[in-house]
């Protein structure tokens, strides 16, 4: 978006039940049945990798980042990102990703993992791991396991183990996930 009016700032509390409607809106109640949600269970996003993009008091998108232990690595899950529909396609998401991901980079955060479109996630650096290597809680496609290294170059290509979440923030009911421990 060339003239862009918008900008991107931390989420703050009151953004939270805006940030939900726009998930709900953008991956529908399915959403709560994928791998990726089992590890954000009872787990808070990572206070400073949460961002949203804005146009006033408009929220346009959002990202969140999650605390997840890969082996015994510890990596960050990234998801969701939401934009709303009919914003998508014009640079919201990625500019989101582009300065998330340099956050993170800057907070010494070794590497990123997420379940996604390749073709998408690749404009920001992710790459396809190797199928086999790490292992979410349930099914997943193999090639939308992707991986971003931010430490040290190439570090998700000698990754590998189970995907647990780092800590548990809430009491959970369900054992949906393993927990680093």
């Amino acid at each position: 978006m060339s003239d862009q009016n918008w900008q991107i700032r931390p989420e703050r509390a009151e953004d939270a039940p805006l940030v939900e409607l726009l998930n709900a809106v953008s991956f529908g109640p399915g959403r709560y049945a994928k791998s990726a949600y089992r590890l954000r269970d009872g787990v808070d996003p990572v206070a400073s990798l949460s961002f949203v993009a804005v146009d006033g008091a408009n929220l346009l998108g959002s990202i969140r980042f999650w605390p997840v232990v890969i082996g015994m690595e510890p990596s960050l899950l990234l998801g969701p990102l939401a934009v709303q529909p009919d914003l998508r396609g014009r640079g919201i998401g990625i500019a989101l990703m582009k300065h998330a991901i340099g956050e993170a980079r800057a907070l010494g955060y070794p590497s990123i993992v997420l379940v996604g479109d390749e073709p998408y996630y690749v404009r920001v650096g992710f790459a396809r791991l190797a199928p086999g290597r790490i292992k979410f809680p349930g099914p997943v496609d193999p090639a939308r396991v992707l991986g971003l290294s931010l430490a040290q170059p190439n570090a998700m290509l000698t990754i590998k183990g189970e995907v647990r979440r780092a800590r548990i923030d809430h009491p959970v009911a369900a054992d949906g996930a393993a927990v680093a421990g």
